[in-house]
């Protein structure tokens, strides 16, 4: 999987303004359970390619898009279509749980 590194700046671009749902993990270097979830999202990534792009925001170089959307606890996985937010995860995440809702946005 090669991770899309969301910015502030990009944000709008490969997020809000893409066609296909976009799952973004909110993320920090120094997050233990960030690094437990990683491997995880790249298992993910190999089974929906082309369905759905999975991006990366470090919340530590890009604090304007974690305030806006009030990520408070990391890793915050959320999952963006049309533009819009549809589902969010707080905490490490189960591939089946991701997947089993990623399903449901592109079948």
């Amino acid at each position: 999987m090669s991770d899309i590194v969301i910015t502030d700046g990009n944000f709008d671009n490969e997020v809000i303004k893409s066609t296909t749902p976009v799952l973004v993990d909110f993320w920090a270097v120094w997050c233990g359970p960030c690094r437990m979830q990683d491997p995880i999202l790249k298992e993910v990534a190999t089974q929906i390619a082309g369905k759905v792009k999975i991006g990366k925001l470090n919340v530590d170089e890009n604090p304007n898009t974690a305030q806006k959307y009030m990520v408070m606890s990391i890793p915050t996985l959320m999952i963006f279509k049309n533009g819009t937010v549809v589902k969010q995860f707080i905490g490490v995440q189960s591939k089946e749980t991701i997947l089993s809702e990623l399903h449901k946005l592109t079948n």
